[in-house]
């Protein structure tokens, strides 16, 4: 489908990458507002207003390509998702102790 991201497979999230995404300030700030469920991507944004959008499409490719979110297009918008249930699954507890660290 045109539009669609790669997302790495729950057998393919490693620890580092994980750590690494959500060890930026603004991209566990952004995880932090998926936490109550889906948003649209223009609904999302980081503490910093001041940021180009280009930051923060690059915020959201290290997030969705370290397996943290979905990043799934919806007409001709996209719609971002934690991935909860897969960080659970493969890291056990991990989600909640940085989310609320």
């Amino acid at each position: 489908m045109p539009g669609d991201l790669p997302h790495p497979e729950r057998s393919e999230l490693q620890l580092v990458d994980v750590l690494f995404a959500l060890s930026d300030p603004e991209r566990l700030a952004i995880t932090r507002q998926l936490v109550d469920g889906p948003l649209d991507m223009a609904a999302c944004h980081a503490t910093d207003p001041n940021l180009p959008k280009s930051t923060k499409s690059h915020f959201m490719k290290v997030l969705r390509e370290a397996g943290v979110i979905r990043n799934e297009p919806n007409g001709r918008r996209r719609i971002l998702t934690l991935r909860r249930e897969d960080l659970d699954e493969r890291f056990p507890g991990l989600l909640d102790a940085v989310l609320n660290a």
